[in-house]
């Protein structure tokens, strides 16, 4: 699209979005105060402008620091820790949905232009910090020809890939720079002929006997109609061996990261909510996921909150809806989530780090950061603390946005930027670098294999939306 036609389409959007209502603060927490839902032709559309980051670094906390440990990369999206030390970045863009509305004509370009130009590579990139000191000085090519990846989770001596069609799965042997087979075998087909939300989400339960991915829905509030639901809006739970897949959780409209908690084992995801009722509505959130609960998509929203745009009605599903355990705000558009440990230092040793790519459907932009859920007791207590900030000026400029985050468990954050390309590495100022790759051993047989299981990406706009990127998600 020609500079003439883009200023017409936001000429329109801008007209069309006039009528919609300022948007008030974000509610976080168990409890937020949900405003009346408000409708109108097109949300507010701010959209990021994309800007190099220069000299200039994201901005953490007092005692860490931040670098870049991997730049010119194809959209990362998600990342892995491996036992010794390696990281593997999941590189990819994917979709397939066709517009269903003049307004999917209207807003997809637009927010197409808040996202990076580069193609999306398909690939698994591995990093290697061989002398610990923090630089890592290999970057190559893991695995190519995949499609459009982003979950991944290490169970012994297998790899598992969730890709935007199909769970995949490699050989693994400690300090592999490259992947043993060119062509992985297939665990289970995940369902694709339409892809709206086509990040899969992924994660390895403790035990290692279950992988679980998320599988967003096909529409905001089922446009497409029920039949291109089925399977859609909900968490897998597969067999790693045999591929054999059941309904885990359902009415989970696009969950895109999913994290084992230490110790208890229990799952977590974040899960982009629906738009087009106002600038506060719905929050996004960070939920424990229940064997076999219900969360209300698309008949309810946080709990048993009514949507009257579904027909037919359901009372019966709006009545078995469970409420999300913490609300992260509406529009944020969180695609990473990740628990710490104590090598992250006091502050930061007991919670949740989330990684917020950002709005696009709000007059007052939020997100584009990485923030921390504090926990107690096994819980989220109290509103998130600002964790790697700057991505986003007050003028728009825009240099990065977050997706996937995982916790290092010797002690730094790696967060995947899919605007700048870049994966940015946080760690306590004095602390351990890394350790030596060779001088880390394999994790054993009978290690946690849900250590670091990862998976993630989507804004509820698509962030990186194929054919039509829809309000949130990559």
């Amino acid at each position: 699209m020609n500079r003439i036609s883009l200023l017409a389409v936001a000429a329109a959007a801008l007209t069309l979005g006039a009528c919609n209502p300022d948007p008030g603060p974000l509610q976080y927490g168990a409890e937020p105060e949900l405003p009346d839902p408000k409708r109108g032709l097109l949300p507010q559309m701010v959209i990021a402008d994309p800007s190099a980051w220069g000299d200039r670094l994201p901005v953490v906390p007092e005692g860490y620091e931040v670098r870049a440990i991997a730049t010119d990369l194809l959209i990362p999206r998600q990342t892995l820790v491996l036992p010794n030390g390696d990281i593997l970045v999941a590189e990819g863009r994917g979709g397939n949905a066709p517009a269903l509305k003049p307004k999917d004509i209207i807003a997809g370009p637009i927010k197409a232009a808040g996202t990076t130009r580069v193609k999306g590579g398909n690939r698994l990139t591995l990093l290697r910090d061989a002398d610990g000191d923090g630089n890592y000085e290999l970057q190559t090519v893991f695995a190519d020809k995949l499609n459009a990846p982003y979950g991944m989770a290490l169970i012994g001596d297998k790899l598992y890939v969730a890709n935007q069609d199909a769970v995949v799965r490699f050989d693994y042997s400690p300090g592999q720079t490259q992947a043993s087979a060119a062509t992985p075998a297939t665990l289970t087909e995940l369902p694709s002929e339409i892809n709206h939300h086509w990040t899969k989400a992924m994660a390895a339960s403790a035990d290692g006997r279950f992988l679980y991915v998320g599988i967003g829905s096909n529409s905001n509030i089922t446009e497409r109609g029920m039949v291109a639901e089925a399977n859609r809006a909900l968490v897998w739970e597969i067999d790693a061996e045999t591929g054999m897949h059941r309904p885990y959780a359902t009415g989970l409209r696009n969950p895109t990261a999913l994290a084992i908690q230490p110790g208890s084992g229990q799952l977590w995801a974040v899960v982009n909510e629906r738009d087009e009722i106002g600038p506060d509505l719905v929050p996004d959130y960070l939920t424990s996921v229940r064997e076999g609960g219900f969360y209300g998509w698309p008949w309810a929203y946080w709990g048993q909150n009514v949507d009257d745009r579904v027909r037919p009605e359901n009372p019966e599903k709006v009545a078995a809806s469970i409420t999300p355990d913490y609300s992260l705000g509406a529009h944020v558009a969180s695609l990473g989530v990740d628990f710490s440990s104590a090598a992250m230092g006091p502050q930061f040793a007991d919670g949740a780090f989330v990684g917020m790519h950002g709005s696009w459907n709000r007059s007052e932009p939020v997100g584009y950061k990485v923030v921390f859920v504090p926990f107690q007791n096994g819980r989220p207590a109290g509103d998130p603390i600002d964790f790697a900030t700057g991505f986003r000026d007050d003028d728009g400029t825009t240099r990065g946005r977050p997706v996937g985050v995982t916790v290092d468990p010797r002690g730094a954050v790696i967060i995947a930027d899919d605007l700048a390309n870049i994966i940015w590495r946080v760690s306590r100022v004095g602390g351990a670098a890394a350790a030596p790759a060779d001088a880390l051993e394999a994790a054993p047989a009978d290690a946690d294999p849900g250590a670091n299981p990862e998976g993630a990406a989507a804004d509820d706009a698509a962030a990186d939306a194929p054919a039509v990127p829809e309000p949130e998600q990559p």
